[in-house]
């Protein structure tokens, strides 16, 4: 009789309880949710903090031409977001041709022991995915258009690997 009762309080007990609510203030995942990545580009560059990606100004993006197939020409503009969900960078796809080779300028912000940083580089799509060749700065970039119009980044440096969401801005 008193295994029952004791049984009973536990149940009772049990149902009283509720989750935790969740806290309001928790800032989202930008790695899960891309839409969460601040847009960068209107930051402006004297305010930025240090250690943030930071593009140079005069960087410009040529549209692409009409001939230019539309799987390529998806991948022109600015390009913003979180690389291991913390450090910032950028990246401005500046020229496609008809053929997917393109122009490029990465900009990055703290990453591992590597300072802040911008390198401009040339590469090609293939597919759904957009290859620069080396950096001067020893960096592999490989951008991946994802189906919702988002970029998956991959920026391989120095021995260590670094990945991210990617928006346009």
């Amino acid at each position: 009789m008193r295994n029952t009762i004791l049984g009973f309080a536990a149940l009772a007990l049990a149902a009283c309880q509720s989750a935790p609510e969740a806290s309001q203030s928790a800032a989202p995942d930008p790695a899960s949710n891309p839409a969460a990545i601040a847009p960068l580009s209107t930051l402006d560059p004297a305010a930025a903090a240090p250690g943030s990606a930071t593009m140079d100004q005069s960087t410009t993006i040529t549209p692409p031409a009409k001939g230019v197939p539309a799987k390529y020409a998806a991948f022109s503009g600015m390009w913003a977001g979180r690389l291991e969900g913390t450090s910032e960078a950028k990246v401005a796809v500046q020229t496609i041709s008809p053929r997917g080779d393109v122009t490029a300028t990465v900009a990055w912000g703290n990453l591992g022991d590597n300072s802040p940083g911008e390198a401009a580089g040339a590469g090609r799509i293939a597919g759904n995915t957009l290859k620069l060749k080396r950096l001067p700065n020893g960096a592999d970039v490989s951008l991946v258009m994802l189906p919702e119009g988002t970029l998956a980044g991959t920026v391989a440096l120095a021995g260590q690997t670094y990945t991210g969401p990617f928006i346009k801005q």
